[in-house]
């Protein structure tokens, strides 16, 4: 398709040094109100987006709703992860001379594509999914933006979703190439691989522009220190198991495992002491206001040093100039990466692997393959209106598949679990 578009005629505001290429559509568009930039445009669509709002009924890390020991039921849910996101990425990329509205577009729409149940439940899907291509939920999101969420369709009659810019696009792009057998992750599926070239136009293979990696660095900043606070706020966690030398052991030992097989425990163990050491780690929490005023400074505090060390190293680098798109790359120092693992570690250990999580997560994964054959079994009718004509559409067995998985796919936590229930009792 034409990738001009109207956007690139009259950007008001836009910073000169976002060209014609990068405001692209994938379907041009007329100029419906002056005085907006092309990225404002892109920022509003997914923020008014249904796909947007359903994060809200999806897990972050527990299930929404689900009660902690202290008997709060607000755990953080993937709607308010992706808020968080969005701020820590637009401060962080408008300091490096990014255009602000750019990165918080992508930091909204990087979790837009993950089915219910988290990464419990894209696990599932990509097991269900096998015969088509496998599931995952980064090629999920560029499918969703390109295609399911109705915002735009072409001159054939067909939807391309809420038709972001090609920047807006390549910054949700966590992992820029298709998907290959020697990479679990991946940022398309082969069905979307033409809108994937066209948005990767020009970029060197597998090389993430600097909006995404500012998009993804701020993911691990909120999700590591966010899901801190949540453990701790819940009383899940008490810090003082972490100056505990066996605790502190298993503790290492997982970071290890999960988040860096590059590193030995001692290397880990020196990041866990700087973090110990801050001047603003919360000393304590018995749930008193003073106590919540102290982890919530502790929260900004980590939000500060991850994010000014990543500005600085950056800046280190590449002058003061204002920095986008393929000029540069984020340079995040080790030793804050190391720090940033350590606290990813304390929600898997603390919060992930708590009593009787194992028993749910099964439980899970069972609901959403059930859903997926229930679904199979009577589609069209079973099938989110929506998504009847793709299913009639397809020509292969694996091409209505996919469809199916895109119903599964969508569907909040809850509504995954009344889904399966109403289909199991017929």
């Amino acid at each position: 398709m034409d990738s001009t578009s109207a956007d690139a005629a009259t950007p008001r505001s836009l910073p000169r040094r976002y060209g014609p290429d990068d405001l692209a559509r994938w379907v041009p568009e007329p100029n419906k109100r002056r005085g907006r930039t092309a990225f404002q445009r892109d920022r509003a669509r997914v923020l008014h987006s249904a796909a947007l709002r359903r994060l809200a009924g999806k897990t972050q890390v527990v299930t929404p709703g689900e009660s902690t020991p202290a008997g709060q039921d607000s755990p953080r849910t993937r709607l308010t992860h992706s808020l968080e996101c969005a701020q820590i990425g637009r401060e962080l990329g408008q300091a490096l001379g990014c255009d602000p509205d750019l990165v918080e577009t992508a930091c909204l729409a990087h979790d837009l594509g993950h089915p219910p149940f988290g990464h419990n439940g894209e696990r599932a899907l990509d097991e269900a999914a096998k015969s088509c291509g496998g599931f995952e939920g980064n090629a999920q999101s560029l499918r969703l933006l390109t295609r399911l969420e109705p915002k735009t369709f072409g001159p054939d009659g067909r939807s391309v979703g809420l038709n972001l810019t090609r920047a807006g696009l390549d910054a949700v792009l966590k992992y820029p190439w298709p998907r290959r057998e020697d990479k679990h992750a991946y940022g398309a599926y082969d069905e979307d691989r033409a809108v994937f070239d066209w948005v990767r136009e020009g970029a060197d293979p597998g090389r993430r522009c600097l909006e995404a990696q500012v998009m993804d660095w701020s993911d691990d900043v909120a999700y590591s220190v966010h899901d801190l606070e949540d453990a701790v706020q819940s009383h899940r966690l008490d810090l003082v198991r972490l100056r505990d030398a066996g605790e502190r052991r298993e503790l290492l030992d997982l970071t290890v495992r999960r988040y860096r097989p590059d590193c030995v425990a001692d290397e880990l163990g020196e990041a866990l002491d700087r973090l110990l050491a801050l001047d603003f780690w919360p000393a304590g929490y018995d749930g008193s206001r003073r106590a919540q005023a102290r982890l919530k400074n502790a929260t900004s505090g980590l939000i500060g040093r991850f994010c000014l060390a990543a500005e600085h190293a950056t800046r280190e680098l590449y002058g003061t100039a204002p920095v986008l798109r393929y000029a540069a790359d984020l340079i995040v120092p080790r030793e804050i990466r190391l720090e940033c693992a350590v606290l990813k570690a304390v929600t898997a250990r603390y919060v992930m692997a708590r009593e009787g999580a194992e028993q749910l997560r099964e439980l899970q994964r069972t609901v959403l393959t059930e859903l997926v054959e229930l679904l199979a079994a009577g589609a069209p009718e079973r099938l989110d209106a929506s998504l009847r004509d793709d299913w009639i559409e397809a020509d292969t067995d694996a091409a209505r598949l996919r469809v199916v998985i895109d119903q599964v796919a969508s569907l909040t936590d809850r509504a995954a679990l009344t889904l399966h229930a109403t289909l199991t009792t017929r």
